[in-house]
């Protein structure tokens, strides 16, 4: 047998960007001769990301439509047929044994032109309500595996395969006590930590909250860990104190996991899964400008299974305080929240992924 070729592509976010190279990486352990190549969008994120991870990646000429009738949307055509040829030719040229794609606009070209070459085609669905390249594609794929129930609404049940969404498992190991992993940030070992995730960049409509709410935590003697983002460090680094640790980014999450009490997160995939590993009460504030909304899915699919508490960015003015209150004031709650949110994490995600291509190697 010559060596296997795998073909990938996924992008736009990390949230597509991340389990594709998961999926590489434990293709890679199985089969250490295969050929890898990626397939991403231009100006996106994955161009940095992929080769950052040691794999080769192409881009095309792809974005996605505009909600607004923009020059970008009379584009469009021109940008989808010109990166249909492109992938043909990719496709043409590497000729892999199975195509993976995992989200984002650039998959949709790849995916197509892979399929109609003859080549075997998996998709992955990181959300529990699916994206619109993966729904596009859907009846072409041999493979679709899911991390939610109830995903025959957007694909044929035939191909569905529930296997969770990767993770990077290492930065949810909590290996260290708690003590120990407040006393890295610099806070008490003592006091509960309230841990504040928005996503690299950071969430504004979050971190207005924290900023507003730092008294209240103050008064209910709590010690906060913010991780603000890059985007605002500058504006909010002016509250660090003894008890608030203002970060603009989250080097060691194992230990940020391991000394927290309780989780304020967006919902996004992986931050879901991530959280239903960690398995403490969390309460999500979904993005609200997220195509599809899906962050707000991803939430109430936990909220369904008494696993987590959501709140709108809209609620936050009026509901935060009391809802945040009767969750600290019931360790029975907390407990109750920890134990479901983890009954749903699916730690073997990428191998069961893995083993599902495999099949198709056969």
């Amino acid at each position: 047998m010559d060596r296997y070729r795998f073909i990938l592509s996924g992008g736009g976010t990390g949230g597509h960007i991340y389990p594709a190279v998961a999926i590489a990486s434990e293709l890679k352990r199985r089969y250490p001769d295969a050929e890898f190549l990626f397939v991403g969008a231009k100006d996106k994120m994955e161009m940095e990301k992929v080769p950052q991870a040691g794999y080769e990646i192409k881009g095309l000429w792809i974005s996605g439509i505009q909600r607004k009738l923009t020059l970008k949307n009379l584009m469009f055509p021109f940008k989808l047929i010109s990166s249909l040829l492109e992938a043909r030719k990719i496709v043409k040229q590497f000729k892999p044994h199975v195509a993976i794609g995992t989200g984002g606009f650039a998959s949709g070209p790849l995916l197509r032109m892979a399929e109609s070459s003859g080549v075997p085609c998996v998709l992955q669905e990181q959300n529990s309500f699916a994206g619109i390249t993966n729904k596009l594609l859907a009846g072409k794929a041999e493979k679709i595996c899911v991390a939610y129930d109830g995903m025959e609404r957007f694909f044929p049940k035939e191909k569905i395969v529930k296997t969770g969404n990767p993770i990077r498992t290492d930065l949810v190991e909590v290996k260290e006590g708690k003590k120990k992993a407040a006393v890295f940030f610099g806070l008490d070992g003592d006091k509960k930590t309230v841990l504040i995730l928005g996503g690299s960049l950071g969430a504004r409509r979050i971190n207005q909250l924290i900023e507003k709410e730092l008294g209240f935590f103050e008064e209910k003697g709590l010690q906060v860990l913010w991780q603000c983002g890059k985007l605002y460090h500058e504006e909010y680094k002016k509250h660090e104190s003894d008890e608030v640790k203002v970060l603009a980014f989250v080097n060691r999450m194992d230990l940020a996991y391991a000394a927290a009490d309780v989780i304020i997160s967006r919902a996004g995939a992986g931050s879901v899964s991530e959280l239903c590993l960690v398995g403490k009460p969390v309460i999500f504030i979904p993005s609200p400008n997220v195509a599809e909304d899906h962050q707000t899915q991803n939430a109430k699919a936990l909220v369904a299974q008494d696993a987590a508490i959501m709140l709108r960015e809209s609620e936050l003015d009026a509901e935060f305080e009391r809802r945040f209150s009767e969750l600290m004031d019931s360790e029975e709650t907390q407990k109750k929240l920890g134990k479901n949110i983890k009954k749903m994490a699916m730690p073997k995600a990428t191998e069961h992924i893995v083993d599902e291509i495999e099949k198709l190697l056969k």
